[in-house]
């Protein structure tokens, strides 16, 4: 079996990717980071779409959104209790500072927990302009403390 030159770069460039993109395990006994991270991305995949409303891409579904707030509310203060003093270790992309600044970090889980229950109270209300200003203010605290305590280049 004959294999082009073409064929076999492309086969060593996807196998080179393999490689760099593993990532090491989630060895905790209780699964810490993976818990977490579950978490977030419920965050993400719940929030997404009332960012579309907000930014004018998506139509606005007075009911969707009310669920979909309070869905958010409910996940809201669930992820932080995970970040516990033995849950720094890889995978996670969380930086040192949770844990060296925890006033700080505290604070940044407050704010956004905040911005989640102001997001809740507009979301029952029919003031479209006010709905997407704290849709838009929970995106900021999100954005907010990734920049503080989240590493994005890894580890």
């Amino acid at each position: 079996m004959k294999i082009s030159s073409t064929a076999l770069m492309a086969l060593l460039a996807a196998l080179a990717l393999t490689a760099c993109n593993d990532e090491a395990k989630d060895t905790h006994p209780d699964k810490l980071v993976t818990q977490r991270r579950a978490l977030f991305k419920e965050f993400t995949r719940t929030l997404e779409p009332m960012g579309l409303v907000a930014r004018d891409r998506k139509d606005y579904n007075p009911r969707e959104f009310n669920v979909s707030a309070l869905a958010l509310q409910k996940t809201a203060s669930q992820p932080w209790s995970l970040f516990t003093p033995d849950s720094n270790y890889p995978p996670t992309h969380a930086k040192p500072e949770v844990w060296l600044k925890a006033a700080a970090f505290k604070a940044a889980q407050d704010d956004y927990r905040s911005s989640v229950d102001q997001l809740v109270s507009a979301a029952q209300g029919d003031n479209l302009n006010l709905i997407k200003t704290r849709v838009n203010e929970v995106q900021k605290n999100c954005k907010s403390c990734h920049e503080q305590f989240r590493n994005d280049t890894g580890t």
